[in-house]
């Protein structure tokens, strides 16, 4: 890779890590789905109106918003309110590499290698370990909608990849713009029948210019701004390039969590976060290490 795209890359990780901290920051005073909600309506408007929509099927453009969007962020937002930590959750969330390998064998038929199995283990036993180790600042229901939030982002992959084939080129910024214009609706009903208006009228009492911040960082920063300059990385590279990268995004996570945030991780938390991160290096690099030494 050339210095200035190594450079675009790690700018992505920092984008994606401290996406954490503004996930904590607008829980403080908005309720996890609005938040969703008004994440997507500053994502869609007005872009949805100088994009066209890529050329997928609408039925698939909607099962997309519904996992990677609606699922995804409905369990992740929801988790961190209940008690799951951002540096954990950044880490966490990177298990839906391990989901989208499981489901695309059964929907996709794709292979498994043995870098995939060592490396699933490892993740599953640090997984567990992580979920064993609740307490204080962790709890167990903040780290199972964190687990399901993975999971949503798994079948989101699969079905993107369901639906993209065979289909031309098209913008990933059009299809980051028009499957958060799906997740909108189902996130506020959601969001009325959950939070309800009470909740509505509170978080408006409350917003102020950190509520405002933390929307404009999750819609501009994280999702624009992170998948703009990750779409045109594998636009250049192959993906077993550009990967790797993601592998960073809970390290930005877990320290800059442990330096804005204060929070302390526990010393089995640290083993299992430290098992779930090897997990994932033997999953994308595994195979290529054996390769290297013959």
């Amino acid at each position: 890779m050339q210095r200035k795209d190594i450079f675009l890359g790690l700018i992505t990780v920092v984008i994606w890590g401290l996406n954490f901290i503004a996930i904590s920051v607008g829980l403080t005073t908005i309720p996890p789905l609005l938040l969703g909600t008004l994440r997507f309506l500053v994502v869609m408007f007005p872009a949805v109106f100088f994009l066209p929509r890529p050329p997928i099927d609408w039925r698939w453009l909607i099962a997309l918003g519904l996992t990677i969007n609606t699922g995804q962020f409905a369990f992740l937002f929801f988790g961190m309110k209940m008690g799951m930590p951002s540096g954990l959750a950044s880490l966490v969330l990177q298990a839906q590499v391990f989901f989208t390998m499981i489901m695309a064998t059964a929907v996709l038929s794709e292979q498994w290698h043995w870098n995939h199995v060592v490396g699933l283990f490892l993740a599953a036993v640090g997984m567990f370990v992580i979920g064993f180790q609740h307490g204080d600042n962790m709890t167990i229901l903040g780290f199972m909608l964190t687990v399901c939030a993975s999971v949503s982002w798994a079948a989101g992959n699969v079905i993107m990849r369901r639906a993209t084939l065979g289909v031309p080129p098209y913008s990933i910024l059009s299809l980051v713009v028009w499957a958060g214009a799906v997740a909108i609706l189902p996130l506020l009903v959601l969001s009325w029948i959950i939070e309800g208006p009470a909740a509505w009228a509170e978080a408006w009492s409350a917003f102020n210019l950190s509520s405002a911040a933390s929307i404009i960082y999750l819609a501009y920063f994280a999702t624009f701004g992170g998948y703009v300059i990750w779409g045109k990385l594998l636009a250049r590279y192959p993906a077993g390039v550009v990967s790797p990268f993601a592998l960073l995004v809970p390290v930005v996570g877990l320290s800059s969590s442990a330096l804005v945030l204060d929070e302390k991780l526990s010393v089995l938390q640290v083993t299992g976060a430290f098992l779930v991160m090897v997990g994932l290096i033997v999953h994308i690099f595994g195979r290529k290490i054996i390769d290297l030494n013959r």
